[in-house]
């Protein structure tokens, strides 16, 4: 029934979500042209609600949790498993007090309505995988970015989706790199639930009436410890929610 159901109800969803990418790719250019970096930062937060929410045409129910308070006007290095496209919306949305940058791909960065705009001009590192030098100056980059402006970057170590949610390797080069660059930072992991059963048919069509969840671990403080034993502890934390999850 979620297949057949899903038939009917894809085609509305990827209209609107059509729609939305286009309609805030015009806003946020007049955001940041007209009115500076916080006006197109506040767009940014409202395309992201609407993209996570327009779920609800597909009777998807969404949920966040945070397990603490996290600090404010410090730096903050969020680490998180990776399952769907939508992920980045959602992290975007409920991490928004926190000015979410991604370390992203490349290709990403030009070609998608609102997405790429976003990247470009959000401060998010766009790496070329198979360029492994340029990959750490530009995660250096945001690092010191965060640093500087107190904010804060989302790095997906599996380095790309799982289409089955069981979780592949770390490849924490990035988070180390991230952890030099941002010496002040807090790590924090993000387990991400089930998204990717919003693509459990493929492409198309999508089910209906999942539940998706992201639930914000506690918070890793660095200090005393070397970059590689935080990037370990990221995740465990995470794997331990995914075994607590999934069994």
């Amino acid at each position: 029934m979620k297949k057949f159901l899903g038939f009917i109800l894809t085609p509305l969803f990827l209209l609107v979500w059509g729609l939305l990418l286009n309609v805030f790719h015009l806003a946020q250019v007049i955001a940041l042209k007209g009115f500076g970096a916080d006006a197109h930062r506040r767009c940014v937060d409202w395309l992201n609600f609407s993209l996570i929410h327009a779920l609800w045409i597909l009777g998807t129910s969404i949920g966040v949790r945070f397990t603490q308070v996290l600090p404010a006007g410090r730096p903050i290095i969020f680490v998180a498993n990776h399952q769907n496209k939508l992920d980045i919306p959602g992290i975007s949305w409920y991490l928004r007090r926190y000015s979410p940058k991604f370390v992203s791909k490349i290709e990403l960065g030009k070609g998608i309505p609102s997405i790429s705009y976003n990247l470009r001009h959000s401060g998010a590192a766009l790496i070329d995988r198979a360029d492994v030098r340029q990959s750490l100056k530009e995660i250096g980059r945001l690092g010191q970015l965060i640093e500087a402006t107190r904010s804060s970057a989302v790095i997906f170590p599996e380095g790309t989706r799982s289409t089955s949610g069981e979780m592949k390797a770390f490849a924490t080069g990035g988070i180390k790199v991230l952890l030099k660059k941002t010496p002040s930072a807090l790590v924090v992991p993000v387990y991400i639930h089930d998204t990717w059963k919003l693509n459990r048919y493929g492409r198309f069509p999508m089910p209906v009436g999942e539940r998706i969840s992201w639930t914000v671990l506690a918070a890793i403080e660095p200090e005393g410890k070397t970059p590689d034993e935080v990037a370990a502890l990221a995740e465990q934390s995470i794997r331990c929610e995914y075994a607590a999850r999934t069994h």
